[in-house]
This record gives C-alpha cells, structure tokens and sequence, in this order.
C-alpha cells in the first residue's frame, strides 16, 4: 500500500484552484475563436477581454499591456529574443544582454542561444552568498554611458526559483532606466508570494505562468510597457498588439485570470500562513545534522524571502537520493528547479551563490503553497532524518568503491 502523499513541490507547480477548475469548466463548452467576427467569435473575444482586465489589475498593469502567452518560458523567450531584434534594428551597435547568473533556464538558454546563433553578447551578472543582486553590481555590469550603448535589455528575476530570494526590483530597474536601457524580470515565482506592481515596479517587461498561481498548464503572459518594441517571434494572424500570433486559447486565459485574481487577493493572508510553515520546517530540519538552510532566512519575514520557498544542503550526500528517499517515504519535493530535473550537476544557482560543488549537489527544495498544511510539515521532518541517514550511507559506499 503507497504512503499518504505530501506534495511540497509547488513551485514546480501548484494544485488547481477549484474557481479556476470551475471557470474553465464552463467555457469549455462554448464554441467561437476570438478572431472570429460572429457572435460566438464576439462572445469569445469578450470573454478574454475580460480576462486581460482581470490580469491586469492583478499585476498592476494597463490591459493594453498584457500579452498572452503559452506560460512563462514563451514570455521569457519573447522578452529577450524580441527586444534584442527590435533594438538591434534600430541602433546595430545593441548586441549586449545584461542578466544575473541566478535566472531560470528559461532565461540562460534563450541567452546561450542568442550568443550562439544571432551574435549576440552576455554580461552575466553576480549575486551575494545569499543569491541577492544588487544595484551596484548590475550598474558595473552596464558600466558608464559608453558601454551602456551597446546593451539590448537588462534582464533580473523578481524572486529565484530555487532559494527563494527576491531581488529589489525597483532599485535594479532604475538603474537600467538610468542607462536607458529596457529591464525585464520574470516573476513567474514572485506572484501571489509577494506584491508585485508592474507600474510602480518601473520596469519594461515582466513574465508571468498560469500554473504557478493555480492555475492551468500552458498559458501565462508577457507584460510589456506601451513604449516597448518587441519583434515577434511569431507570425500568422497578429492576434496580440502584433506581438504574438496563434488562436488565442480562451478557457486557458479565463481560468489564468480567475486564478491569478484569487491568488494576488489572498496574498498577504496566504504568505503569513505560508511563512509560519515554512519557519517551523526550516527550523525542525536543521536540526539534522548536516542540514543548513540556502538563501537568506529571517523566522516571520517574507520580504526577502519567498513565504514558500524551504531550500536546504545536506552535506555528504546527493540531492537525487534524498529526493528517491523522501518520495519513497511519501514525500514529494525536488532537488531544484523542475525544468532540470535528472540533471546529475550542482545547480547553477548555488555555484553562483559561491557554494561549493560539493555541497551543492545536496540540494533539496521544498516548496510550500495554498494546499499546505501542517501535518505535511510533520510528515517531511519524520522522514527527513532516515533519508539523511540512508542517503549519506549510500554516498560513502559510493566513495569507497571509487576508492578501490
């Protein structure tokens, strides 16, 4: 008989909200495109108008600027690939993307792509032992007005991924707008855990994924400023601001949008929730010997660190094995970013933090959301200390075969 099942893996992705269920229930039975000019076309068009004012006004943004997407790596994609052209286009000497070494891959391979096959050029840039990029670090990375010239777009997450950590976008976006330079920051992960504000935020660009808010699968947005170019990386019908082409999937955006309206609602309440579980699972963890916590962690706060995000290393050992173990045990989290997962090489996140390979690769995020409840906390700290324990064993074997 398989154990009862704790899902800690919520920013992977997190469970339906039961509105949004129900929201997208009831338009999946209505037929029109919203291209379509008849009145079951005109009725779809309504219906995902509504939406973009809904997700807007959660993300504190004008509808006009909300482009809707297949979830947060096509926007993220769209965001760099497209301003690069656009910028390029107009002035040949941008062919420079700043960005932090902590981003998603999502980020790092469009870049890696870009400077691969569009000659584009990277300057990466670093964080502190707590994954944090600062202003001062992003203005060395543009450099004086000179070296600004040549740079297409900045390009910051607003909270990480893995540890949790959000960034001072405010600060890093006037910095880019200093420089006038086009920033943008995927806050795929900061919606519903902290306020995000797209206008007083002060950047160009923000991304966005429906299932990270609870949410489908396969749909998010592009926030992209009214004075923003974007070449289109895309082309058929035009449908959003020329931007983004494809038949718009309406039950999709209205399901995003009752998702993100509920979360963004609910997020000062969720986060305290959040924040009690999350203080008491890091703290009961590190009781085990050799477990530390990854990022920065101050017990209440949610301001620096994401409500949900547990990230912690376990020394002498790999983070796959603990991982098997705990979900042996009934456990369900991961070892880091789910986009990499069955990647056998430390993340690439904690190296830049300045921890070395060796600890990183006992990498174990634990990430909590609206389905969270004590007694999964409970289960997680019952079973850590047996998975520490196995998982060590077996990674001494592991050296002492090597050894012979």
């Amino acid at each position: 008989m398989l154990p009862t099942r704790s899902y800690l893996d919520h920013a992977a992705t997190t469970p339906m909200l039961p509105a949004a269920v129900e929201a997208m229930v009831e338009v999946m039975g209505q037929v029109g495109n919203a291209s379509s000019l008849h009145t079951s076309g005109r009725a779809a068009r309504r219906l995902v108008e509504e939406s973009r004012e809904l997700v807007a006004e959660a993300l504190g943004a004008r509808p006009s600027e909300i482009i809707f997407t297949s979830g947060g790596t096509e926007a993220d994609n769209l965001a760099l690939a497209g301003v690069l052209d656009a910028r390029r286009c107009a002035d040949p000497r941008r062919a420079r993307l700043v960005v932090s070494e902590v981003e998603h891959h999502a980020v790092i391979d469009t870049v890696e792509h870009l400077t691969r096959h569009d000659k584009a050029h990277v300057t990466w840039v670093g964080c502190d032992a707590t994954g944090l990029v600062d202003a001062a670090a992003l203005a060395e990375a543009i450099g004086g007005p000179a070296s600004a010239a040549d740079v297409a777009l900045v390009s910051v997450m607003w909270a990480n991924n893995e540890v949790g950590t959000v960034m001072p976008v405010a600060q890093l976006a006037q910095v880019a707008k200093a420089a006038g330079i086009p920033f943008h920051t995927d806050a795929v992960q900061a919606v519903g855990q902290v306020e995000v504000d797209f206008a007083a935020s002060g950047a160009d660009l923000l991304s966005v994924s429906g299932h990270k808010v609870g949410g489908p699968t396969g749909i998010g947005a592009l926030v992209v400023g009214r004075d923003v170019a974007v070449t289109p990386r895309s082309f058929g019908g035009g449908q959003e601001r020329q931007i983004r082409s494809g038949t718009l999937a309406v039950a999709s955006i209205v399901g995003f949008a009752t998702a993100i309206r509920h979360t963004v609602a609910e997020q000062a309440t969720a986060a305290r929730r959040l924040t009690a579980l999350r203080d008491r699972l890091i703290h009961g963890a590190t009781q085990v010997p050799g477990v530390a916590v990854s990022g920065p962690w101050t017990p209440g706060d949610w301001t620096t660190r994401l409500a949900g995000c547990a990230h912690l290393t376990v020394e002498h050992c790999a983070g796959d094995s603990l991982l098997y173990l705990l979900d042996a045990a009934g456990i369900e989290c991961s070892t880091g970013s789910a986009c990499q997962a069955g990647v056998p090489r430390p993340s690439h996140v904690l190296l830049a933090m300045g921890m070395p390979a060796e600890r990183a690769r006992g990498a174990l995020r634990v990430t909590l959301g609206h389905t969270s409840t004590d007694a999964e906390v409970d289960a997680f700290l019952a079973a850590l200390p047996g998975a520490v324990e196995r998982a060590q064993r077996a990674e001494a074997a592991t050296w002492r075969t090597a050894a012979t």
